[in-house]
């Protein structure tokens, strides 16, 4: 379904009722907040201000004291270059201008810490390991980028630093939608320059298999390929255009060595026994139906396990072994979770196998696969990490547990006395939105902004002290079943991933939120310098607005998700620094121009927001402006056309388990009627066990209808519009409600769709209410 009216950026203005957070958002402290002396993220562990600057230009002086000191500050100056254009020739041992050196007494305490000492003089970086060199010069490279101004002021300071965990890690699936060489290159640059250490790859899923095994070249030449559903799985020929995608071997060396010279641990991750259908697409003897599935095209939980059979442990031996030749990194992700247990309950033979080994169910079953692995890994010099679900069933003794579901099943491994690495969904799920705003791409819509990356506590506080060492860090991951280009993965990750780095690198004690919004400004100036596309959204301006029929205006609000200052017009002009600052709602007459900027130190954070408020703006309500019926309302996803292929599409708020909108408090005051315009994209979700919750009312008609209540979701509806067979030619469909006689003042308004429609569903684009 594609609409060409809808290849534009989404639309700007939200309407009153979704933007609780964004009008909670805490301003910055102080009226006359201004950019801080050291603007540095991750905060360091010590740093004392001392007098004057050191100033540098293209004329300083760059010294090494040795081949590893040699080789960071060529990293330094590379960065100075890229991102400042300043050009420093290095040179031998000198005392003058920027000097690198190893010395042991600099950082005893951790092979990541460095000291760094600036005077006007001379700036002085020392750490007693080339990890903490390095360290050492992004955080030099950061004081020299804190402004554009030239040449650049670096502020006197000694600096003494460490991290507080040692695996601060990004994840990247690059099994839904495939990321080129260059691109990961350019995140391995951004991880390094947030000091970050790990990088987790997600390679193996339902919907792609992404590494060359040479044993198995089936794995990528049929596991690398799927049709996508709908138009976008569609040629201009009319015939199937797959979606493929692997990297060789030799490109995964490349990209190895990459994070390598930048200190960054590749992690792979090889996933079992569940997320395998693209592997059993490409050999069918390794499921356990024996049939050949597709590799899917869709998202969600799927039911296709690799079988128990003894061949199949050696097959994922023999990937390992390719795994662990490309990859020297001391670990190995075997994945485990979301391994549903349907088709062996089902299978007779999974259930004699069960009884062979001697074992009670499924769990056991899986933790004897885990376990098989781990004693495979362990002969190999590597060691398992997988996701919390291999704690059941028993922990393989040398296993690592990265607990996603929550923090308790990394508490539960940790007092067992397994290593843990932090990753809950719930605060450092990147590709969960931001914001409210209707400009997050499509998605999750739950919310994971800033402050909640930023206010995460890796050790829970029930953990004996004891057993504390066992946190080993946290981590950040990216799924990207609805990340099909790199812009949308960099408006995830950023500014995101500055929060996740000061929480991976700062003692607790020199955390500060407030302090960190007054340093993020400077951040933003570095990614605009090595041209990182940062999401815009959390530093937008929100237009909302109430309609005041009585007296003929409207209450308008503005709202900025991070708390920065608001400067706004009405007159049409581009708001400055010395334009009205919003202080609370006022009132316009319509039709009236709002223009409105966040300001930081006197310079504009984002783009003007624009919204013309009118009485036609007024009554309409998009999807994403609209709230989710309370009954059913799970699993609320921002979805985006099928079509076209390449290029833009219409995006839609919908909840998949409960295809149901509300509109609180519509105003109904002299409304004829309510207009609909609706559309269906395919239905490409497998839930699983979570089948039995999706809800839908039964169809009454052919092909379904529109039911529309007042005053809540369970009454009588006062509308009940037949659905077409399909939309018109553009994919949409205009109906058309009309209010009985008597409805009138603010109502609550559910909208549903009947019927179970798949492999289609309905979506809701706008509604509009229609005055008499």
């Amino acid at each position: 379904m594609t609409s060409p009216n809808h290849h534009f950026p989404r639309r700007f203005a939200l309407h009153l009722g979704l933007l609780t957070a964004l009008v909670a958002a805490p301003a910055l402290a102080g009226d006359a907040a201004t950019s801080p002396a050291f603007a540095l993220i991750p905060a360091p562990a010590s740093l004392q201000p001392n007098e004057g600057a050191f100033m540098l230009d293209a004329g300083t002086t760059l010294h090494a004291e040795g081949e590893v000191a040699r080789r960071v500050a060529g990293q330094f100056a590379e960065f100075l270059a890229t991102t400042r254009g300043t050009r420093l020739v290095l040179s031998g041992p000198g005392e003058g201008g920027v000097v690198f050196a190893l010395d042991p007494t600099a950082s005893a305490s951790s092979p990541e810490g460095y000291r760094l000492e600036v005077t006007p003089e001379r700036v002085r970086v020392t750490a007693a390991h080339e990890r903490g060199l390095f360290y050492g010069a992004v955080t030099l490279w950061q004081l020299a980028t804190q402004s554009s101004a030239l040449p650049a002021r670096i502020p006197a300071a000694s600096i003494q630093d460490a991290p507080r965990f040692p695996w601060r890690g990004f994840m990247l699936d690059s099994a839904r939608h495939f990321q080129s060489l260059d691109e990961i290159k350019q995140i391995l640059d951004a991880m390094a320059l947030h000091k970050l250490n790990t990088f987790h790859w997600h390679l193996t899923d339902d919907q792609g298999w992404r590494i060359e095994i040479k044993k198995y070249p089936k794995l990528t030449e049929v596991g690398g390929c799927r049709v996508a559903a709908g138009e976008a799985g569609v040629g201009a020929d009319g015939q199937p255009k797959p979606y493929c995608g692997f990297y060789t071997q030799d490109q995964i060396r490349e990209i190895v060595k990459y994070a390598a010279d930048r200190h960054i641990t590749v992690l792979p991750e090889i996933d079992v026994p569940g997320h395998a259908q693209a592997a059993i697409a490409a050999y069918p003897e390794l499921g356990v139906l024996g049939s050949t599935p597709p590799v899917s095209n869709q998202w969600g939980v799927h039911s296709y396990l690799f079988n128990t059979e003894e061949s199949t442990i050696t097959f994922l031996e023999d990937v390992l072994t390719e795994v662990i030749a490309l990859f020297p990194g001391r670990y190995v992700h075997v994945g485990a979770d979301e391994a549903v247990k349907i088709q062996w309950e089902n299978s007779a033979r999974a259930q004699a196998r069960i009884r062979e080994l001697g074992l009670k169910n499924e769990f056991e079953m899986q933790s004897h696969i885990i376990k098989r692995l781990e004693k495979f890994l362990e002969a190999h010099d590597r060691r398992l990490i997988g996701w919390d679900e291999i704690l059941e069933g028993g922990l393989p003794p040398e296993a690592t547990v990265m607990s996603w579901r929550g923090t308790e099943g990394g508490l539960e491994a940790a007092t067992q006395g397994h290593d843990v690495v932090m990753t809950p969904k719930s605060h450092l799920y990147l590709d969960y939105h931001q914001t409210t705003s209707p400009n997050e791409p499509p998605g999750r819509p739950t919310q994971v902004p800033l402050e909640k990356v930023y206010g995460f506590e890796p050790v829970p506080e029930a953990l004996a002290p004891s057993l504390r060492h066992h946190i080993l860090g946290l981590q950040a991951n990216v799924w990207t079943e609805h990340t099909r280009h790199y812009a949308r993965l960099q408006h995830h990750l950023y500014p995101r991933l500055a929060a996740l780095a000061e929480v991976g690198w700062t003692p607790m004690a020199r955390k500060d939120y407030g302090d960190f919004l007054k340093r993020l400004p400077a951040q933003l100036q570095r990614y605009r310098s090595l041209g990182i596309a940062y999401a815009k959204t959390p530093f937008e301006v929100v237009v909302t607005a109430q309609d005041l029929r009585e007296s003929r205006q409207a209450q308008v609000t503005l709202a900025n998700p991070l708390g920065y200052e608001i400067r706004y017009t009405l007159d049409g002009s581009v708001p400055a620094a010395t334009s009205l600052r919003y202080a609370q709602p006022f009132t316009v007459t319509p039709p009236a121009q709002v223009r409105a900027v966040a300001f930081f130190d006197g310079k504009p954070l984002a783009d003007v927001t624009g919204q013309l408020v009118d009485r036609e703006w007024l009554l309409r309500r998009t999807s994403d402006a609209l709230a989710s019926c309370p009954e059913g309302g799970r699993l609320l996803l921002r979805l985006e056309d099928d079509g076209p292929r390449e290029g833009a599409r219409a995006m839609f708020n919908v909840t998949i388990f409960n295809p149901c909108w509300q509109w609180p408090q519509a105003d109904l005051a002299g409304i004829a009627k309510l207009q609909v315009r609706a559309g269906r994209i395919p239905y490409y979700f497998q839930l699983a066990h979570d089948e039995v919750n999706r809800k839908f009312e039964p169809a009454r008609s052919a092909h379904g209808e529109l039911l529309v209540r007042a005053g809540n979701c369970k009454a009588e509806p006062f509308a009940t519009v037949p659905l077409p067979a399909s939309p018109e030619a553009d994919g949409f469909v205009t109906l058309d409600a009309n209010l009985p006689a008597g409805l009138s003042g603010r109502q609550d308004l559910c909208l549903v769709f009947t019927g179970d429609t798949r492999p289609e569903m309905w979506v809701l684009d706008e509604v509009r209410l229609v005055p008499r």
